[in-house]
């Protein structure tokens, strides 16, 4: 399995985020990705190969076109206004609140966010391109004729709405991978998110889609993070109406459960009839991971990409979170060897 990787991704490197009332150092760190490439390396998993250069044009597919230019003069603004520490928003849009955009780098902050944890830093710009090349290059190799790839996407991104970022996430890597799919001649694709968090960006952008299924498995939203999508009766609107599914699950899940729900998103997945499958691959449901509450173990991995493997789909393997850092490796790396062994 060829695994795409850009060093790129460590010019995001925020140093605090909002978390339980504290600013303290951001989960989501350069190391993570790191770690994942070290496994890939050690246990042979395959040949890993820079991105192509694909510019912005495939982003703006998903994305609106204001929201990119936004990101990408954001820290300019605000270097221009604060100086050169991390950009954090601080108010947002409530109920009965227009919704106009303002001139004032804080007000566009809020504008385009939906949360306080997610830092915009000297390098986040270059970094989300490459990562948005990283998940592209991974879906032109599955155009190609290869039965799987893993995109080792950082920042993640499914939490990425149309026009707003959040949860780490600026671009949604795997929504812009599906899309060129179906660009290059995918009729169906499926995004299947097995990150611990709802995708509710990836949810977002397809909701009104019939071309594109989302699944998610996820904490409940009643509970846990995003809160505001995720729930089972969201199963998409006009021409996607029933191409949405999702399956929230109580804390405390562990694998059997877990396991119960990822065979039947599989089953709707193949009544969908798809051409080609991306994962939105997240391993923070790991028992260890510190924000999260799932209690998946690392022997359970492998056999999620068995699973996979057993859907018979070109897949392409996006990366989102995991947090844990010292098992990210071992766990994201076994459900790719889990998929390779069978595929």
């Amino acid at each position: 399995m060829i695994t795409i990787y850009s060093d790129a991704h460590a010019l995001h490197d925020g140093k605090a985020e909002l978390h339980d009332g504290k600013l303290v150092s951001s989960f989501e760190m350069p190391r993570r990705a790191e770690l994942v490439l070290a496994r890939v390396k050690e246990v042979g998993l395959g040949p890993v190969s820079p991105p192509k250069i694909f510019g912005l044009d495939p982003v703006r597919r998903v994305h609106a076109p204001d929201y990119v230019a936004f990101l990408e003069t954001a820290w300019d603004e605000w270097v221009a206004e604060h100086g050169e520490h991390d950009a954090l928003p601080f108010t947002w849009i409530g109920p009965g609140m227009r919704r106009v955009v303002p001139d004032h780098i804080d007000g566009k902050l809020g504008y385009y966010s939906f949360d306080a944890g997610t830092p915009i830093t000297a390098g986040t710009f270059r970094a989300i391109r490459s990562a948005a090349d990283v998940a592209l290059t991974g879906a032109e190799l599955i155009v190609r004729g290869e039965r799987a790839a893993f995109a080792l996407t950082r920042p993640p991104g499914h939490h990425a709405h149309r026009a707003c970022y959040g949860g780490y996430c600026f671009f949604n890597n795997a929504a812009v991978a599906a899309q060129a799919l179906r660009d290059a001649g995918a009729d169906r694709v499926a995004v299947l998110d097995i990150d611990y968090h709802h995708g509710n960006g990836t949810q977002d952008i397809f909701y009104s889609r019939g071309d594109v299924l989302f699944v998610s498995l996820h904490a409940d939203p009643v509970q846990e993070y995003p809160y505001y999508l995720g729930f089972s009766d969201e199963t998409g609107e006009g021409a996607g109406e029933g191409a949405n599914a999702n399956y929230p699950l109580p804390f405390g899940t562990g694998f059997h459960t877990w396991r119960a729900a990822l065979d039947d998103a599989l089953a709707r997945i193949a009544a969908f009839r798809v051409d080609a499958l991306v994962v939105s691959l997240g391993v923070d449901t790991y028992k260890g991971d510190p924000i999260s509450r799932f209690r998946l173990d690392t022997a359970d991995y492998p056999l999620i990409g068995a699973a996979l493997a057993g859907a018979g789909l070109p897949t392409l393997f996006v990366m989102e979170g995991g947090y844990a850092v010292e098992a990210i490796g071992v766990n994201a790396v076994g459900v790719l060897q889990g998929f390779a062994d069978v595929a």
